[in-house]
């Protein structure tokens, strides 16, 4: 089995269970931006301290940086906040599986961002997983009391877009990581990932105390306040952005997208027997419908 593979699995693990604590934190009355920078706070010392002993137990060089690394790591980082936001907000609207599902699109966009972008054909196997796809997130845009609502207000809704616009920009973070870790050279794979997940979080922690202190005074306090969850989740979140930073150093980042679909099953363990959450017929539907066109994607597109 590829190095990577194992990588990502434990990422998607960990991924999961920052989620379960950021949807707790909403609970707990800190506002959107607030449990999204409680991700972060902790997330960068943590990787520092990390990077600090991975230099001095094995005497490796840090790598050089470029202007393509700072741009590839900073447009990344704006997306992987802004999409964490979003996901955030998006399970008020939602229960914890179908939003996470929401979010595990990203998949599917990728495939139609390239085709846009970057004029890549896409198969029959691929045209197809993108009609199932498409009828899976239709329906769980579906709220489950529409109340008599047209189709198109109860599909085309704040929960719909949410999700929508966090699996683009964490796909496209993916992708953003995965140039910043190629642009450090050749030097060992753990170092690289180990010095980019340093530098975006970093950069995400000041950015993020930066709009905190000029929107919303006193949020950081209130994170504080909640250190015991918010250490929880910086530390979650850190080691499952080491586990994706690793497998994009390894790994074309669409390859690990896909196999990151397992998170899913992590999710409705979770919101099963964590949240206590059931889930409606059809939106039991919709997220099958949505798992069929990942694993379409996974194992009958060639690479």
């Amino acid at each position: 089995m590829e190095l990577w593979i194992p990588i990502t699995i434990a990422a998607a693990f960990s991924q999961n269970l920052r989620f379960m604590l950021q949807k707790h934190l909403k609970s707990t009355g800190l506002s959107t931006a607030g449990a999204t920078f409680s991700r972060f706070l902790y997330a960068a010392p943590l990787a520092a301290a990390l990077l600090i002993f991975l230099v001095a137990g094995t005497g490796a060089e840090l790598p050089a940086t470029s202007a393509r690394f700072w741009i590839f790591a900073c447009l990344g980082g704006v997306s992987q906040i802004l999409a964490t936001m979003l996901v955030v907000a998006l399970f008020a609207e939602r229960n914890f599986a179908v939003g996470i599902t929401f979010k595990k699109t990203e998949t599917i966009q990728t495939a139609m961002f390239g085709l846009i972008l970057l004029g890549e054909g896409i198969s029959r196997n691929g045209l197809f997983a993108i009609i199932v796809g498409l009828a899976g997130v239709v329906l769980l845009s579906d709220p489950p009391k529409s109340d008599g609502a047209a189709w198109y207000r109860r599909v085309f809704n704040r929960a719909a877009a949410y999700g929508l616009g966090a699996g683009a920009l964490f796909g496209f973070s993916g992708i953003a990581y995965r140039g910043a870790s190629l642009a450090l050279g050749d030097g060992g794979f753990f170092v690289r990932a180990v010095f980019t997940l340093m530098c975006v979080t970093t950069f995400q922690t000041i950015s993020m105390a930066a709009y905190l202190s000029w929107r919303e005074k006193g949020e950081i306090t209130r994170v504080a306040r909640h250190w015991r969850i918010t250490f929880l989740v910086g530390l979650t979140g850190m080691l499952g952005s080491l586990g994706w930073f690793t497998a994009f150093t390894l790994q074309n980042a669409a390859y690990v997208k896909a196999l990151g679909q397992i998170e899913l099953v992590f999710t409705f363990a979770a919101s099963y027997f964590i949240f206590k959450e059931r889930n409606t017929g059809r939106e039991l539907f919709g997220i099958g419908l949505v798992v069929i066109s990942i694993l379409i994607l996974i194992l009958f597109l060639k690479p």
